[in-house]
Order: structure tokens, then sequence, then C-alpha cells
């Protein structure tokens, strides 16, 4: 990835981050150093040189890293064993995988999916339908995976 623009991020603009990370926004510690990354195809946000957030399409996400180094909250979907390796290698995620969900999940919220026994995160997604319908639908559909373990996002070095 080829670095556009690096800067820091102004008081005002920080306050604007963490509103728009809402419940995602205390990987922000206070007094960090956070610099606003731009490189294609999405810029990011590094917390102490670390890329914790992505943005795309304007919306700050948490990313992986993110997740596991802070142990985050938020609402998550839990796969089963066998959709790890479909959902590692970017595939987008199908309620016959999901196994368990946070019931207040509505549809286009950012969620984080982990795998059944350790609870590890494994991707970031946008949910496409409500946490309920996840679990109960037999096919289609239920999470658009936007970041993963192992993908460029994963492997980015400043």
């Amino acid at each position: 990835m080829k670095v556009k623009q690096r800067h820091h991020l102004k008081k005002k603009k920080l306050k604007e981050l963490k509103r728009d990370l809402g419940e995602y926004s205390t990987i922000i510690p206070n007094k960090s150093s956070v610099e606003y990354l731009e490189v294609d195809p999405n810029p990011f946000i590094l917390i102490d040189g670390q890329p914790y957030i992505i943005i795309i399409d304007e919306k700050p996400f948490p990313t992986l890293k993110a997740a596991l180094e802070n142990e985050i909250g938020g609402k998550k979907v839990v796969v089963d064993m066998g959709a790890i390796k479909f959902v590692t290698n970017g595939a987008d995620i199908m309620s016959p995988g999901i196994v368990e969900t946070d019931e207040n999940i509505k549809q286009n919220d950012v969620v984080i999916i982990v795998e059944e026994t350790h609870k590890k995160p494994l991707a970031i997604g946008i949910a496409e339908i409500t946490g309920e319908e996840m679990v109960n639908n037999d096919s289609g559909k239920a999470i658009q995976n936007i970041h993963y373990i192992g993908d460029d996002i994963w492997n980015l070095e400043i």
C-alpha cells in the first residue's frame, strides 16, 4: 500500500472520530498519538503507530488488531468451526455457519465475527440482516466481510 498522506488529527477531528466510533471509542486511549493515514483503497487511523481504525464509506470501524489487543465489546456473531477457513479467506458469512449472535444486531450494523471455541475475532463485517434472522435462516448471506485475518489491512506495516 502506498501512503498518500499522513498527519496527526486535531482535537476537533478526534472528538468527531470518537463520537462516530460509538461503543468502540474505548480503543483510543487518552493521550495517545492519533494519526490519519491516507492509502488506497481505504484510509486508516493509527493509534500509537498501529492501524486500529479503518475508514470505509466515511465511517470508522475498528480493525482486528484493535479488537484483539483491546478486548473490545460490541456486537458479536459466533460462527461454527466449519466456517473459519472461509471467513479467514475473505468470504462473506452465510447464515448456516452462524451459531449465535447478539440479539440487538440490526441491518447495516458493524459486527465482529468470532469463532465458537475461544471467541477470538476472525473478521469484521456489516450485517445484511438482523441478528435473529442470522440464527434462524437456513440459507443466504448474513454478513458482508470487510476485514479478516491475513488480508492487506491485517498485514499493513508502517
